[in-house]
């Protein structure tokens, strides 16, 4: 099996030192450590007015990582595209491709917390829309070597070239975070790689990588096993009390993106909210355990075509890549 990380950085208002950046910088080193470790990939959440300082401008922060590191995939997970002028997106990733020596993984999304849509003053209704044309507009970016005009419906371009080119061709490979039939059929039909949520359970993980690869071989193009990642949270604990108080936490902070996800009507229908109305409905599928428990579930996901796992340390990110490097990683070294 193949191990990457997932997850975010804070950059909080009011620290007591004085020093909102301390926490960038860690997670720049975390990653630094992480490619030592063995780990394949890092992908970065994009988020926006929390309150609790979550990473906003993601492509920055990567640009910090891929100065630091060598072989290290650093991917989105995701960018919102509908927030996004497609074009100068399009700048920004190719320059972080470039820059990293095409180690680029451009993972994106729709977007599904109201607080984010309500404070760019955008309807969430229109977020399929953009994502479509802000996607269309980002590929013909990338792939086209000659001037172009675009007429959308939220954007307009004329008679230009984009710069600079991409260094991986034709272009980085695209993520998109998928969870319903419909969409993980889109996804396919695009050509793209998915992304499936760190909640799902073990047997709901396994239908949808099914459908993915039935959908994939149905358009003539081979299964690649690392085209589908699946998310985790993990928290290697030393025994079961250590790993309940762990689940206690993140049960709490899953609380805590729900209050900010869900409109005001409760209207919000999203495959992330669907955890939401079952109580440890967000728990249960995390990796919450001591090295053998954490391993008995790896090897769950694997038995139903998991191949590739994105980790999210939540808390105490450095400790767990750690211990999930020196006491659960060799057990899939083959």
């Amino acid at each position: 099996m193949r191990f990457g990380l997932f997850g975010s950085a804070q950059a909080r208002r009011g620290r007591a030192d004085g020093d909102p950046a301390r926490d960038f910088r860690h997670y720049v080193d975390m990653n630094v450590e992480a490619e030592a470790l063995g780990f394949h990939s890092s992908f970065l959440v994009e988020h926006h007015f929390t309150g609790i300082g979550q990473v906003s401008a993601s492509l920055d922060l990567l640009a910090w990582v891929a100065a630091r590191t060598t072989t290290l995939r650093l991917g989105t997970a995701v960018i919102v595209l509908p927030w996004h002028d497609p074009v100068l997106l399009a700048e920004r990733a190719a320059t972080l491709d470039l820059m990293s020596g095409g180690r680029f993984e451009f993972g994106v999304g729709r977007g599904y917390r109201h607080s984010e849509f309500a404070g760019f003053c955008m309807p969430y209704e229109e977020a399929e829309a953009r994502f479509e044309e802000a996607l269309a507009v980002i590929v013909k970016a990338w792939t086209s070597d000659t001037r172009f005009s675009h007429r959308g419906s939220f954007w307009q371009y004329q008679d230009i070239v984009v710069e600079p080119p991409t260094a991986q061709k034709p272009h980085p490979p695209i993520w998109i975070a998928a969870g319903n039939t419909e969409s993980i059929r889109k996804v396919a039909a695009r050509g793209c790689k998915l992304l499936l949520d760190q909640f799902a359970t073990v047997q709901a993980v396994g239908e949808r990588l099914a459908l993915f690869r039935a959908e994939v071989e149905a358009r003539g193009r081979s299964f690649d096993p690392m085209d589908v990642a699946v998310a985790r949270n993990v928290y290697v604990a030393r025994d079961a009390g250590e790993a309940q108080a762990a689940l206690a936490r993140q049960a709490q902070a899953h609380a805590r993106m729900v209050a900010l996800s869900q409109r005001p009507d409760g209207g919000n229908r999203s495959h992330i909210m669907a955890y939401a109305g079952t109580p440890g409905g967000a728990e249960a599928s995390a990796l919450y355990g001591t090295p053998d428990r954490i391993a008995a579930e790896l090897a769950a996901l694997r038995d139903v075509g998991v191949e590739y796992v994105l980790l999210n340390g939540g808390e105490d990110t450095a400790q767990t890549v750690r211990r999930f490097a020196a006491e659960v990683m060799p057990a899939f070294a083959s």
